[in-house]
C-alpha cells in the first residue's frame, strides 16, 4: 500500500498562487498513492466547490470522504479530506475540543480528526494540528482516544517538528515512517526551500514499512509525504 499525506493549501498552486486541481492530481498520480490524507480542503458552501470530490474524480481514487472541522467565514466548510483505492466501510469527523480557556495569543481554529475504516481492515486517521501548544495537546489526546491497536495509520500536518515533546505519546504507540527515510534530513515545508519537517505518517507496529520519503515536489506549499507499507 502506498500512503500519502498532503497538505494542499486548498489546492493552491504554490508558485502561481491560483487554485490548480490538475497539479495536485498529477502529484498524487505520479507518486502512485493508494490512500491520500488531505489537509486544508474546502467543501460544501465554498466558492471552490467540493475539493476532495474533485481530486477523487481526477485521480481515479473513487472512494473519498471529507471531514468538516469548521467554517471559514463565508468560504464554506473546511477540514480534512481522504482519497482511497479501497472501499471505505465507514468514516467520521471527530472534532478536536477547542482549548477553554485559550492559553496563548495566537491564531486559533477548530480542527478535527478524520477517521475511516477501509474494506481491508485498515483504519486511517487524518489530522491537521492547530498552531498553539494547547491546541496541539488536545489534538494528541483526541488521536490517542481514537487510535486502533492494529492496522492503523495516522497522517497529516502536525505543525510541530519531530523533537517536540507533544508528540511523545504518539512515538510510544506508533512507528514514525520517517525512520525509513534514505536521507534523514528530509523536510516538508515550505516546498520551494524546505527547512522543517511538520508532516507525518505513523503506523501501528504490526504494519511493515518498506520505504518512506518526502520528495521535493513544488505543488502546494507543503511537499507530499509518502510511505509504502505491507498491510
Amino acid at each position: 500500500m502506498k500512503i500519502m499525506s498532503f497538505n494542499t493549501q486548498h489546492c493552491l498552486n504554490y508558485l502561481e498562487k491560483r487554485v490548480d486541481y490538475d497539479i495536485m492530481a498529477k502529484t498524487i498520480l505520479d507518486l502512485g498513492a493508494d490512500i491520500v490524507g488531505l489537509n486544508e480542503m474546502f467543501d460544501q458552501g465554498s466558492e471552490f466547490g467540493k475539493q476532495t470530490e474533485k481530486l477523487s474524480s481526477l485521480t481515479g481514487l473513487e472512494n473519498h470522504y471529507f471531514a468538516k472541522a469548521c467554517a471559514i467565514g463565508n468560504e464554506g466548510e473546511y477540514g480534512n479530506g481522504f482519497l482511497s483505492r479501497y472501499k471505505i466501510v465507514k468514516a467520521e469527523a471527530i472534532t478536536i475540543p477547542d482549548p477553554n480557556p485559550r492559553q496563548y495569543n495566537g491564531y486559533y481554529e477548530t480542527r478535527c480528526v478524520l477517521k475511516a475504516l477501509l474494506e481491508n481492515g485498515v483504519t486511517v486517521l487524518v489530522c491537521h494540528f492547530g498552531l498553539n501548544p494547547d491546541e496541539q495537546e488536545n489534538a494528541v489526546k483526541t488521536i490517542l482516544e481514537n487510535l486502533e491497536d492494529k492496522k492503523c495509520i495516522l497522517m497529516g500536518d502536525f505543525n510541530v517538528e519531530p523533537d517536540n515533546l507533544v508528540l511523545s505519546p504518539l512515538y510510544e504507540r506508533l512507528v514514525d515512517t520517517a525512520d525509513y527515510f534514505e536521507n534523514d534530513q528530509r523536510k516538508s515545508f515550505p516546498s520551494d526551500t524546505p527547512t522543517i519537517k511538520i508532516d507525518y505518517i505513523f503506523v501501528t507496529p504490526d504494519i511493515e514499512v518498506v520505504s518512506a520519503d518526502i520528495p521535493h515536489i513544488i505543488a502546494s506549499d507543503h511537499c507530499p509525504h509518502i510511505a509504502e507499507a505491507l498491510v
